[in-house]
């Protein structure tokens, strides 16, 4: 049965449409952008999409301001009115608290949100979005989409459902091509709608996040795949989850994975590594540094399916996870398919190291698909800000880890002259060219068969 239509009031006075379909926990799904719920409805996929997600929480869907059935004669779409929307109606439902799903255009929108609400933004979940507009705005195919907006109305919108869509969805394009050209006029989205969009950044907000974070991000769309990194980099303790394919649409394509990915970051609640120590540091401020990654992660997700890909990066969090709580070890944060911690130890960070690889060569004995994860440490003295590290002690341990094979564990010289006669077996590897860094780095391979 359809969705009944409701309405919502904001605090500057403009009348917002949502609907509600399911009952539980609160889901608020923000719009692309371009957003009509109504026809919205009639679309199979979309349709199939929201009863997905309604199937264990009341899901929330509405229009923003100037699109659908929301009220259109507005003059103000910052982002301060457009979180006004989002505040509307969750006040409407007398929502205590809500997760919050930001799709494209939104999620500056929901990043705002969740800073600006700790206490009632339970969950940020982030779609194939950006913190800086110019990182949307810059790319090629935006620009040669936008260039056609004033000439003709109808290839406009039918170039931008593809573009947004994937160049190979023919009827759901088309549809969502009509669906364009009913949720708002040209007038609007040229003379209010695209400047106000050109003007977000959110990038200071980042830090100040606190609820948990899922950035998802499909390899192949438009949008860099570096983007969503550096957004999952930015916001203390979110995870990156990249899922295949080209479309911006999560109802296009492997919906399932990105279905599944949300329930299980929904429902993890209490069980989630709460507390997640800051980063620990000893008085004098030097710390270890661990970095760990999947191997060809990538190659993978192609090969296995996102959901089976999903698994085994699930065997990869969960050893990582107890490495650390059985040796010391501090989780900064994750980027999907990697780790970064770190430790007060030398000692320590390379007993996690070598704990973490003997759990993987053991898991590998029996296991269909092999968990291969190279492992990079350095030590020194980051700055700690928001509950992360930043730095070049950072950087050249991440780039230490890149280095690694799946198997191996790379450490600077630091870490091996602080672990000097702790009966750790080093091989050396000479100096190495690393990105970023002018001179070359002197490498060790740690021998953890041996040990």
């Amino acid at each position: 049965m359809e969705p009944r239509i409701q309405y919502a009031r904001t605090a500057d006075g403009v009348s917002i449409a949502f609907w509600t379909l399911g009952e539980g926990p609160a889901l608020v799904h923000m719009p692309l952008l371009f957003s009509h719920i109504q026809p919205e409805w009639q679309i199979p996929e979309c349709r199939h999409w929201y009863e997905r997600l309604a199937e264990k929480r009341k899901l929330v869907r509405y229009d923003c301001r100037g699109f659908g059935l929301s009220e259109r004669d507005v003059s103000d779409f910052s982002l301060d009115a457009l979180v006004l929307d989002v505040d509307a109606v969750v006040d409407r439902l007398g929502l205590e608290k809500f997760a919050l799903f930001g799709p494209l255009h939104s999620g500056p929108v929901a990043i705002a949100c969740a800073a600006r609400h700790p206490e009632r933004v339970s969950h940020l979940l982030l779609w194939c979005t950006y913190a800086r507009a110019s990182d949307w705005s810059r790319s090629p195919q935006v620009q040669a989409v936008r260039a056609v907006m004033d000439k003709d109305w109808t290839f406009y919108t039918e170039t931008l459902a593809h573009s947004l869509l994937g160049w190979s969805a023919g009827e759901p394009a088309r549809r969502y091509a009509a669906l364009i050209r009913d949720s708002v006029t040209p007038e609007f989205l040229h003379a209010v709608a695209i400047p106000s969009i050109n003007e977000l950044d959110v990038t200071p907000f980042l830090p100040q996040v606190r609820s948990p974070t899922l950035v998802l991000h499909r390899r192949q769309y438009a949008l860099d795949v570096d983007v969503a990194t550096g957004l999952a980099s930015r916001i203390p303790d979110a995870r990156l989850v990249l899922l295949g394919g080209e479309s911006a649409a999560p109802y296009l394509g492997d919906t399932e994975a990105v279905a599944s990915a949300i329930d299980e970051f929904l429902g993890e609640g209490e069980q989630a590594p709460a507390a997640r120590a800051a980063p620990s540091r000893e008085p004098g401020g030097l710390v270890t540094i661990l970095f760990t990654d999947v191997e060809g992660s990538t190659a993978l997700t192609q090969r296995l399916g996102d959901a089976k890909a999903r698994e085994v990066l699930r065997e990869h969090e969960r050893t990582v996870r107890e490495a650390l709580k059985s040796h010391g070890g501090s989780e900064v944060k994750t980027m999907g398919d990697g780790f970064m911690a770190s430790f007060s130890s030398a000692t320590r960070a390379l007993e996690c190291a070598i704990a973490m690889q003997r759990a993987f060569a053991q898991h590998n004995q029996s296991a269909e698909e092999p968990t291969r994860v190279r492992i990079g440490l350095n030590a020194g003295e980051p700055i700690a800000e928001e509950e992360d590290l930043f730095g070049t002690a950072v950087n050249l341990a991440a780039r230490i880890a890149a280095q690694a094979a799946g198997g191996e564990i790379l450490v600077a010289n630091v870490v091996r002259e602080l672990a000097a006669g702790k009966g750790f077996l080093f091989a050396d590897r000479g100096d190495v060219g690393l990105r970023g860094f002018e001179d070359p780095v002197r490498l060790f391979e740690v021998r953890w068969r041996e040990t």
